[in-house]
């Protein structure tokens, strides 16, 4: 199988990349990106050399780039996406032309060779879940509260509708919070990590009990490849990592682990529309194809702090790009 991998160069996408290349030696993997500011070659450079991967540099809102791509594989996986809250605060244009418009183009392309796609969203088209609500499911009606998460909401219709309307062989998965290796430092957990091995403090929004359920991305990777393989033509499938947990708890966790205190938080004020709680119930994919997560959060903090710990240069070369101005205080 040729997989077309868009924002493969990105954290979720390259750890992706990677698990397949491992999986699967008889697969080939072309990865295609923009290389914006979270995109980064340094996260595939252990494939530069290998045949079975190529990487393509481009915008997935260019037809005439995306066209020949599409054609050449067997199937998308469709993780290219413009990602973080506080960017689509800010500049909230962006989102719409990469989220909805570029999953146009790649899905018209699809729908013209008639291609296997696999669409990659997030929890956060569900909305807000109070302390006492169940935890969203594929039934969970779409609540977006940010830019970012109505352009992930825009592009999750649009891939559905492409089925129904096309009868292209489409999937979707709704994922929790992913971390470990790769992390664009500008999220939480690689923030804190990076931030402590450096000194500082960390910056937590409002009183830090925001819950998140957080997925190990290699979990994450596992079930994609499930669903790309096993799932049913049609059907969405939620991704949960069972680790709901405060932000702040994450945060004092990360300082234990590297011997550092409460003293290293520093709370700043709460970003606009700030979603209370997000938890994923898992259920259907785990009946359905087998899947749960194998990484406790616990362990998978452990293992994202030594990948930081062993990765100075990388973390820091991106650090350096400038991300910071974009973080909201």
């Amino acid at each position: 199988m040729k997989l077309l991998v868009t924002g493969g160069a990105g954290f979720i996408g390259s750890n992706f990349v990677h698990h397949m290349l491992r999986t699967y030696p008889a697969y080939e993997v072309v990865t295609f990106d923009l290389l914006t500011y979270a995109g980064n070659l340094e996260n595939l450079k252990q494939w530069e050399n290998d045949p079975r991967h190529r990487f393509v540099k481009g915008d997935i809102s260019d037809a005439a780039v995306v066209d020949p791509l599409v054609e050449e594989c067997d199937a998308v996986v469709h993780f290219a996406a413009e990602s973080h809250v506080d960017r689509s605060i800010m500049s909230p244009g962006a989102f719409v032309e990469t989220n909805v418009h570029g999953t146009y183009i790649l899905l018209e392309a699809a729908r013209k060779y008639h291609k296997r796609f696999h669409h990659v969203s997030t929890d956060e088209v569900f909305g807000s879940l109070e302390p006492e609500d169940e935890a969203f499911t594929e039934k969970t009606p779409y609540d977006p509260r940010s830019p970012y998460s109505a352009s992930k909401a825009s592009s999750d219709h649009l891939v559905r509708a492409y089925f129904h309307t096309y009868g292209l062989p489409i999937t979707i998965s709704n994922c929790s919070n992913n971390y470990g290796p790769y992390h664009f430092p500008e999220k939480l957990i690689p923030l804190a990590i990076t931030n402590l091995l450096e000194g500082k403090k960390v910056p937590l929004y409002g009183d830090g009990l925001q819950v998140r359920d957080w997925l190990f991305v290699e979990d994450h990777c596992r079930a994609i490849d499930l669903i790309l393989h096993k799932g049913t033509i049609g059907d969405t499938y939620c991704i949960g990592g069972d680790g709901e947990r405060e932000n702040g708890w994450i945060v004092r966790e990360i300082a234990e682990i590297l011997g550092k205190d409460e003293n290293s938080i520093e709370y700043v004020n709460d970003r606009p529309g700030h979603d209370r709680r997000y938890a994923i119930d898992h259920g259907k994919i785990t009946t359905e194809l087998g899947w749960k997560p194998e990484v406790s959060l616990a362990n998978g903090l452990r293992l994202t702090v030594e990948w930081f710990q062993a990765n100075t240069e990388w973390w820091q070369n991106v650090k350096s790009g400038g991300y910071q101005e974009y973080y909201r205080k």
